[in-house]
């Protein structure tokens, strides 16, 4: 059972929160998990200026997904920062050359999920999440979220991400929050329901 998590991230939040996710489908047996991230399309010159660059550092050995990445998964669970309530224009653009694979019905049935970041509390965090969900749906992907069994996206005493749709994580208007534990242990639960429910999906349990 395979596991792919393909992420995008600037400034290291949104690699924070795919780590945690995928320690989280380890605890699965069986599932063989793989962090991933989407091509950068920004150049070195325009990272370097809104500051990414020693970021970036950060999981520069991290691969870098492709086609195939996506059609050898039995699930994928995909983490992007939100620009203007929706995904990463990186990430739109890995995703609209799946075509491909669109037409011959390769993630038919394959189970996929997504977490998110932004900067405030009420920054789009619900719908980047739904509205990834839509291109999910399209390609026939069986979508995956939070249940409320997971009861810490309901804490109420600390500002914290996380919902029904997926783990999230509120980074501040200079990045300078990083995830909480709180938020990561949502992503950990995310990472082993998504495991759990493809181990039964694949004939596993």
């Amino acid at each position: 059972m395979k596991v792919n998590i393909i992420f995008q991230s600037l400034y290291g939040h949104i690699y924070r929160m795919a780590d945690a996710v995928a320690e989280g489908a380890r605890q699965v047996s069986g599932a063989k998990v793989q962090l991933l991230q989407v091509p950068e399309t920004l150049t070195d010159e325009i990272l370097a200026k809104v500051g990414a660059t020693e970021a970036k550092k950060l999981f520069a050995h991290i691969p870098t997904a492709t086609m195939d990445s996506l059609s050898e998964a039995d699930a994928i669970i995909f983490g992007t920062p939100t620009r203007f309530g929706m995904m990463c224009a990186q990430m739109r653009t890995f995703l609209d050359a799946t075509g491909g694979l669109w037409m011959s019905g390769a993630l038919i049935g394959k189970v996929g999920s997504v977490f998110t970041s932004t900067a405030t509390q009420h920054g789009g965090q619900e719908s980047t999440i739904l509205s990834f969900h839509t291109t999910l749906l399209h390609q026939g992907m069986i979508i995956v979220g939070v249940p409320y069994s997971e009861k810490r996206q309901m804490t109420l005493d600390e500002i914290t991400g996380g919902s029904p749709y997926g783990a999230s994580t509120i980074t501040g208007g200079d990045g300078s929050r990083l995830p909480s534990e709180n938020e990561l242990a949502i992503a950990r639960f995310q990472g082993r329901h998504v495991a759990e429910i493809t181990k039964r999906l694949t004939g596993g349990i």
